[in-house]
């Protein structure tokens, strides 16, 4: 049983206004082959709002919505969903979250989101020509000046951002350039999210081409993945920068999850945890899947229109889901002294073979290893600030002595 579980909800399903090379969302419009405007209707939004709210068993209720893209719904859904937010919410606190790529930002879009207190995550890879390697229109047409402009409208109307950084093969490389260029924009909090997808080689027109870890025929990594141990390098590089300039003035949601798991907490982030199963995506229509990155026909739920969220989550299957993380880890694994912080992973990852052959383990895991390894001694000298109730950015001034 989950006592308490996210939702990332997709009021536009997979459709978008970008083409980026490596988006795993895309396709997923070949599930509603009979929808071809993809749009939450107002029956779904109302259920779904009123179920999510009913189901949590905390005071402060958070809504994330992401896509495809989200600000293609446009303002009028999400007066909408504010209005049964406050029709539904029985006292608590409700808050809302939202990932966009920030092409259709106006200053419309900035007055609503600050007026409603909206945090936004604006989805860039760093400068221009790193931006517009992958993240383009459908035309072909580059998308970095106009993700600058949105980002511009946040900042005139001052509306809280997190920027979310996808690295791949390309930008993998350039780590400092990326960091340099997120700080001088004015992220202080960034998250740096590993694109690793493989392709089915006999795939049909109307097949899902991009496979989950579970799919057993022939397929290979994309070409536009990350390499493992290079992306355990780009975390490095910007870690033993970050370390020595910025700890308390930027936040790198993977240092601070690190730090949580030396200090002995939980990591607090799904693809670490021990178990997973409480991170689940709602598409347009109301089906509700296991995982974002799960949503496959085998990974469905169920509707929430016909059988309640909380029933869903809480269903044998999803239950099954979420300890599969933990009862399939790999010996190597739990062996490994890294444990502690990695659980093996992302389950969306861990294709690849042990060194004793056996299935399971995470295709980034020499890349973990080898960032895990390098932070152990800054992470212990801040475990031990912290310990003696001192702050940890002390570790900066400990660098500089080194």
């Amino acid at each position: 049983m989950f006592s308490a579980f996210n939702i990332i909800a997709k009021p536009s399903g997979s459709r978008c206004n970008l083409n980026c090379t490596y988006c795993f969302y895309l396709e997923k419009s070949k599930l509603y082959p009979d929808e071809k405007n993809q749009r939450m209707p107002d029956r779904v939004l109302e259920a779904y709002i009123r179920q999510y709210i009913d189901s949590q068993p905390v005071e402060e209720v958070t809504f994330v919505w992401q896509g495809g893209e989200p600000t293609l719904m446009g303002i009028e859904f999400f007066e909408k969903a504010l209005y049964l937010q406050r029709k539904y919410n029985g006292g608590k606190t409700i808050r809302n979250a939202f990932q966009t790529n920030g092409i259709l930002l106006d200053d419309d879009w900035g007055k609503f989101l600050a007026e409603n207190n909206f945090l936004v995550g604006i989805s860039i890879d760093g400068p221009a020509d790193i931006h517009d390697k992958y993240r383009r229109f459908k035309g072909g047409q580059p998308s970095f000046e106009k993700v600058m402009q949105g980002l511009g409208i946040l900042k005139k109307y001052r509306v809280e951002f997190n920027t979310l950084t996808c690295v791949q093969r390309d930008n993998s490389c350039k780590a400092l350039d990326v960091y340099h260029f997120l700080k001088n924009i004015g992220s202080r909090y960034m998250q740096f999210i590993p694109v690793v997808e493989r392709v089915r080689k006999d795939a049909n027109p109307s097949d899902q081409r991009l496979v989950s870890p579970d799919f057993q025929g022939a397929a290979d990594v994309m070409e536009w993945s990350v390499e493992p141990l290079q992306y355990g390098l780009f975390l490095q590089e910007i870690f033993d920068e970050w370390v020595r300039l910025d700890v308390g003035r930027i936040f790198v949601q993977i240092f601070d999850v690190c730090l949580n798991a030396w200090y002995g907490y939980p990591a607090g982030l799904c693809l670490f945890n021990e178990t997973c199963g409480n991170a689940l995506a709602l598409e347009q229509n109301g089906d509700l899947y296991s995982c974002d990155h799960f949503v496959y026909t085998e990974n469905r739920l169920g509707n929430i229109l016909d059988k309640p969220i909380l029933t869903l989550v809480n269903s044998d299957r999803q239950v099954r889901f979420g300890m599969a993380k933990k009862r399939n880890l790999p010996k190597q694994c739990q062996r490994c002294e890294f444990r502690f912080i990695c659980n093996g992973g992302c389950p969306k990852n861990r294709f690849i073979r042990t060194d004793e052959g056996e299935s399971g383990l995470n295709y980034l895991c020499e890349g973990y290893r080898h960032f895990f390894r390098h932070i152990d001694e800054a992470m212990r000298f801040m475990v031990n600030e912290l310990n003696n109730e001192r702050p940890p950015a002390n570790v900066m001034k400990w660098m500089d002595q080194r």
